[in-house]
């Protein structure tokens, strides 16, 4: 029996996008043992995927004494995300192979030997595959093998309570501010869906940037929406995105989740290129301006958002 040691410890979308690497892993090697290292933070993604057999949770610092030593002996240990945190978790395993991701920073070199992706590999997910391909595994077309939890998804069936048409689940924040997509046009958006009949949920965070985001959305609405910014668990995030018709958004985690549901994913994108970082096999559903998201117009975006639930 095979045993994977996987490390990638964030960011929420970012260890969503690397989930097609456990299942390429797992469906070339079905008796094997994967085991993925990540930050507690973002674990109720990996706990979904059915592809993973162990969790660990870490979040190494600078200290020496937070660099964990996930127990056991594995054939290949990968560092999925090219940074010292990752990196050391890799370093300190006891692996018969230590293989990276490409973009190796912040010393991640010295702990494991670079993958370099396939040429064709243009998204980040088939770039991620690619380091599992170097350790054997063999995969067409990424899976994501994400499915929601029972006891999670009745809980959001209390949240969301009884919905009268299409839900669409729309997220106005980023991680960046140059990710985000203007109040105005959010509101522009969900007015004329709420017209249509469609249910439009908000979604966020809980830190104070993601409230904010929120707020200046829903305060220019004709229609105040349902939201559930900052109430769900990672958890119950999948839950809520798995009942959407549609999930509208910047290249944010809540945007990579719905791909990997199979979800209609309408993303809205400037700073980063969508051909590396779109909804997985949804670019056809991209927004893109280089110059600014201001440029991209409500009204194209509602017909995508129109085309996709018919």
């Amino acid at each position: 029996m095979k045993r994977f040691l996987l490390s990638r410890l964030s960011a929420l979308g970012d260890v969503v996008c690397t989930l097609p690497a456990a299942v390429a892993l797992k469906k070339t090697f079905p008796d094997s043992e994967i085991t993925w290292a990540v930050d507690p933070r973002f674990a109720g993604v990996v706990d979904c995927c059915w592809a993973v057999d162990n969790v660990v949770r870490v979040k190494p610092g600078l200290n020496p004494s937070t660099w964990p030593s996930v127990d056991g002996e594995f054939d290949y240990a990968l560092d999925m995300q090219g940074l010292f945190k990752s990196g050391i978790v890799v370093g300190k395993a006891k692996a018969g192979r230590k293989l990276g991701y490409h973009w190796q920073r912040e010393g991640a070199w010295l702990f494991s030997s670079r993958v370099l992706p396939d040429s064709t590999s243009l998204h980040v997910v088939d770039q991620y595959v690619d380091v599992a391909r170097a350790a054997g595994a063999h995969m067409d077309r990424a899976e994501f093998g994400l499915t929601a939890k029972e006891d999670d998804g009745l809980r959001v069936m209390e949240k969301v309570g009884e919905l009268a048409g299409p839900l669409v689940i729309v997220n106005p924040g980023a991680g960046w501010v140059t990710k985000r997509w203007p109040p105005s046009h959010f509101a522009t958006l969900i007015d004329r869906l709420s017209v249509e009949g469609c249910v439009c949920v908000l979604i966020g965070g809980k830190a104070e940037v993601d409230r904010e985001a929120v707020e200046q959305v829903s305060s220019q609405c004709k229609v105040v929406p349902r939201s559930l910014a900052g109430q769900t668990s990672v958890g119950e995030l999948i839950s809520l995105i798995g009942l959407a018709n549609a999930h509208v958004g910047g290249d944010t985690g809540s945007t990579h989740i719905a791909a990997a549901l199979g979800k209609p994913a309408i993303g809205l994108y400037s700073i980063t290129s969508p051909q590396r970082s779109c909804p997985y096999g949804q670019i056809n559903r991209c927004h893109y301006d280089a110059h600014s998201l201001a440029n991209i117009d409500p009204a194209s975006v509602y017909s995508t958002v129109k085309e996709a639930l018919a």
